[in-house]
């Protein structure tokens, strides 16, 4: 690894700026995410008040596989960076992120509260990535616990100000909406402040992501 990659990568750590999936950008910054398929439809924008605090709004739509079932959640979510690790080539993060709103859906009547607290787990290197994420999507006899892994690898090195071309796998699956897991291959690309990414999971359904920080 060049030494001048090798410091650029240290200051973008120091500064908190997002990386492969960071749910925050760093102070005084603001986010916005979507993560968008026929089955899952998620936006948010958050605000960094502190290096390592957020806060904004989400909304999120699900279905079931079948099509069958829906559900529309708005809420205001809140981000935590519990613990990082700034290692020599690497990097390690812990973050808290977790929700309160309401929760709307096609097979009840009216609006339910809904409490969404959730946990990341990250490694990161210039060339390889793993995640770990979970979160509980609870409200009155509504259980839809969420999980998900990620593993990716980048095909070259770049500059830090250079576009990084990454491959990236994840498995989801969703309690009570999808009894099957969702496996998507992605092809990602990432800059210091966005991300685009893109695949098609396991049941032909397009997937597309998209980070932007400012």
């Amino acid at each position: 690894m060049r030494p001048a990659r090798v410091a650029a990568w240290a200051a973008a750590a120091a500064l908190g700026l997002p990386a492969h999936g960071a749910p925050m950008g760093f102070k005084h910054s603001w986010m916005g995410m979507a993560d968008l398929s026929p089955n899952w439809r998620e936006a948010f924008a958050n605000y960094a008040f502190t290096a390592r605090d957020a806060v904004g709004p989400s909304l999120l739509s699900m279905r079931s596989d079948d099509a069958t079932r829906t559900r529309e959640l708005a809420e205001l979510a809140y981000t935590r960076l519990l613990r990082r690790w700034n290692l020599p080539h690497a990097q390690a993060n812990v973050w808290f992120i977790g929700g309160l709103g309401t929760v709307r859906g096609n097979d009840f009547q009216g609006e339910r509260a809904m409490a969404s607290p959730g946990i990341q787990v990250d490694y990161e290197t210039t060339r390889v990535y793993a995640m770990a994420f979970s979160r509980l999507y609870r409200a009155d006899g509504i259980n839809h616990d969420y999980a998900a892994v990620r593993l990716g690898f980048s095909f070259r090195e770049v500059d830090y100000d250079e576009v990084q071309p990454w491959f990236v796998v994840e498995a989801r699956r969703m309690r009570g909406l999808s009894e099957t897991t969702e496996i998507t291959p992605m092809l990602r690309l990432i800059h210091k402040r966005y991300f685009v990414e893109a695949g098609v999971n396991t049941t032909r359904q397009l997937r597309l992501n998209l980070m932007y920080t400012f």
